[in-house]
């Protein structure tokens, strides 16, 4: 099992007369991740929210009105995720007559993961593969060679179809692009919002993270394309068609925004089965 401790703080100065907030912070509830602990603290304390959760995917969206001024949102969690393992060559594709109709919204073309144009190209690269969860990372791969990570090279708008050109971009991007291509495979693919835990600190400081989940053998398994987070110690927190479902905060309003601060860190203890989160060769799941 692996025990996390997360620590987001957010901060942002309203103008008149107001603005709404939506925020996907808090760690998702699913079979395999757990969330025993957790606190929220919004100031000022006269904001209105409340926390909304989803009955399907265990992600919760925090809705907020806040007044003009100084706007402050912590949130803390302790999260123990205990992965679903398999065998890479075990795992099979899900013929598209079997996926179930919540999955198969999965396989079309969304607004920044346009599979359809990438068809062509997808089926000549990846569809002579055997068909698996080995094709799944072999797509993985494929964008992890051929896409630079570089901050500040895309922005909120940027999609698979313009990564696929320029080659570089930050984690969402990474993840767009191998949606687009696990979907022109008629593999369903979704993108997952969630933090870099063992990303190289010249990357900077902690982050949200964005990765890739395809559903394989009836089960969502997860990946990183970005290769930028040790996947085993990626902590979920919303699930969506692509970007725009997942954003940690979107806000309806004039709104002046600092960067978030996150810290998460792991927590060790042999006696209680607590380990370091470290890369493995097996399929992991946490939905």
């Amino acid at each position: 099992m692996i025990r996390l401790h997360l620590q987001v703080n957010l901060a942002y100065t309203v103008q008149a007369p107001g603005a709404d907030f939506f925020f996907y912070i808090h760690a998702a509830r699913t079979r395999h991740q757990h969330v025993p602990e957790e606190t929220l603290r919004i100031t000022p304390d006269s904001s209105e929210w409340q926390v909304q959760p989803s009955p399907n995917s265990g992600e919760r969206c925090l809705r907020l009105r806040a007044r003009p001024g100084a706007l402050q949102v912590q949130y803390q969690a302790t999260v123990e995720i205990d992965h679903h393992m398999a065998e890479p060559a075990d795992i099979p594709e899900v013929p598209v007559h079997a996926l179930p109709l919540d999955v198969l919204a999965y396989v079309y073309p969304s607004r920044y993961c346009q599979s359809d144009k990438l068809a062509y190209f997808a089926q000549k690269e990846f569809g002579h593969l055997p068909m698996g969860y080995t094709r799944a990372q072999a797509i993985c791969q494929w964008v992890q060679r051929h896409v630079t990570f570089r901050s500040n090279t895309s922005n909120a708008s940027t999609s698979a179809l313009e990564t696929m050109v320029e080659r570089v971009g930050v984690c969402r991007d990474f993840a767009h692009l191998m949606i687009a291509l696990c979907r022109a495979c008629n593999m369903p693919a979704r993108i997952v919002t969630g933090t870099d835990y063992g990303a190289d600190p010249a990357l900077g400081p902690p982050d949200f993270h964005a990765y890739v989940e395809v559903y394989l053998g009836h089960c969502w398994y997860l990946f990183d394309p970005s290769g930028a987070a040790i996947p085993m110690g990626m902590l979920r927190l919303a699930t969506g068609h692509d970007a725009a479902d997942v954003a940690f905060s979107t806000i309806f309003g004039c709104v002046l925004s600092e960067a978030p601060t996150i810290h998460i860190r792991a927590e060790h203890d042999e006696a209680r089965n607590w380990q370091w989160p470290v890369h493995t060769h097996l399929a992991l799941s946490t939905a």
